[in-house]
């Protein structure tokens, strides 16, 4: 799991019909290091679908991959990162 900050949401047009009426958001990952200094994140953003209702600023645990699709089963559903949590706050040590 990568905890990203949410920086917009995406438009579609066209959706994949077992992802319809599903929430999309844009995220850009935090590293280490910009989490010790609380600062902005610095990753590649990536598109992230949300059944939690975050919003822009927000903080969130994303899962990807195989574990990304997990809660839809055992309906097969083309989807590469999932907002698994949004994060109220955050202590590296």
């Amino acid at each position: 799991m990568r905890i990203a900050e949410v920086i917009g949401t995406v438009t579609l047009s066209r959706v994949h019909p077992a992802l319809v009426g599903h929430r999309w958001l844009i995220g850009m990952p935090c590293s280490l290091k910009a989490l010790r200094a609380d600062g902005k994140p610095d990753g590649e953003d990536f598109v992230i679908i949300d059944p939690l209702g975050a919003g822009i600023g927000d903080r969130i645990g994303v899962s990807e991959g195989l574990e990304a699709a997990q809660p839809y089963f055992p309906v097969k559903k083309p989807v590469d990162a999932y907002c698994a949590c949004i994060l109220d706050q955050i202590a590296v040590s």
